[in-house]
């Protein structure tokens, strides 16, 4: 016996039975023979952590642009913070935090620079529209290993392609948009409860905000420092899945009405105050401009990095080169292909 099947074995005694399997899932669009020491979540977590798009997510926004400052969160801190939380209420609720971890980490690989500001540029000059989270199942799908993509498992592909809600709903309700197993749901939920707090934490470091703004009837019932916020989501997200065993991954309706308060307090008080937007407006001409750029230069967006896979129309292979670039790269690049550069004497 393996050290994989061992660990499949020990799945099946230790893990709830609303868990997903290890062993009776992981099916993959192009078969391959599973590892020896790993199952099948575990190799995806790898492949995940190892993959040059997730090292990428060290230099894109989270909200603040190319922060200078140490302890600004940056979309792979984000993707860390995701994936505890949910490795967390994963193991509290005895389901596999393998998955869990797999697709918390795999989430937001298809993000573009300069946060949601690029991702909105994009969707405008793409025909069809664009959407990180479709990016992100292209990104394992076909872009990663030069085309090969990263042949994760289904389970961990619906719960990339099933993690964002935008402003929508927190619970998801319709099974169309909702993830096919907990561990997918979890994440779903794990990203808003890290965002609405880093965001939050953030802003208060940035100096936008206060402590003394953020509306009562939010802190009365999640708290008023981050980790008590944090610990109530958390705890609370536990309580009310336990409560349905099994029949979804839950939050209490007062817990749920102070994160979506919170959430609209944050877009109007952070992320469209006038000192973040006005840099974002400034990004957006960036990649606006580079799209154009690359879109009348099919031989320069070779040459600068991006890749022709066969079949692609243009506009996709442009977006994905820019969608796949981080803030710092986006900006340099810019810098050499449309402002003068210093003479040098030879």
């Amino acid at each position: 016996m393996t050290i994989r099947e061992q660990l499949e074995r020990q799945e099946q005694t230790s893990l709830s039975a609303h868990a997903c399997l290890s062993g009776h899932g992981g099916k993959r669009k192009k078969p391959e023979d599973p590892c020896a020491v790993r199952t099948a979540f575990q190799h995806d977590r790898d492949r995940i952590l190892h993959c040059k798009s997730f090292r990428r997510l060290k230099h894109k926004t989270q909200v603040f642009l190319a922060p200078e400052g140490d302890h600004y969160r940056t979309r792979l801190t984000h993707t860390l913070e995701v994936a505890q939380i949910a490795r967390t209420v994963s193991k509290a609720l005895r389901l596999n935090e393998d998955l869990t971890e797999a697709i918390a980490l795999g989430h937001d690989l298809g993000h573009t620079p300069f946060g949601h500001a690029g991702e909105k540029v994009l969707s405008e000059l793409v025909t069809g529209g664009f959407h990180h989270v479709l990016q992100s199942l292209r990104v394992v799908d076909c872009l990663e290993k030069e085309g090969q993509g990263l042949n994760l498992t289904e389970e961990v592909r619906d719960g990339i392609v099933k993690h964002s809600k935008g402003r929508g709903p927190i619970l998801a309700k319709d099974p169309a948009v909702r993830a096919q197993t907990l561990e997918g749901q979890i994440v779903r939920l794990a990203d808003i409860v890290a965002y609405v707090n880093h965001d939050l934490d953030d802003a208060l470091r940035a100096g936008l905000i206060h402590k003394g703004q953020v509306p009562a009837a939010i802190v009365d019932v999640l708290g008023c420092s981050h980790s008590q916020r944090i610990n109530t989501m958390v705890c609370d997200m536990i309580q009310a899945s336990l409560c349905i065993d099994g029949g979804g991954i839950s939050l209490s309706p007062a817990v749920v009405e102070a994160i979506d308060a919170l959430r609209e307090w944050l877009f109007v008080h952070v992320y469209q105050v006038r000192t973040v937007h006005d840099d974002f407006i400034k990004a957006s001409r960036i990649l606006r401009e580079l799209f154009l750029f690359f879109m009348q230069n099919e031989e320069a967006l070779v040459a600068h990095g991006g890749d022709r896979f066969c079949g692609d129309p243009l506009e996709i292979s442009v977006a994905d080169f820019i969608a796949g670039m981080t803030d710092r790269f986006a900006i340099n690049l810019y810098h050499r292909l449309f402002l003068p550069q210093p003479w040098k004497i030879l």
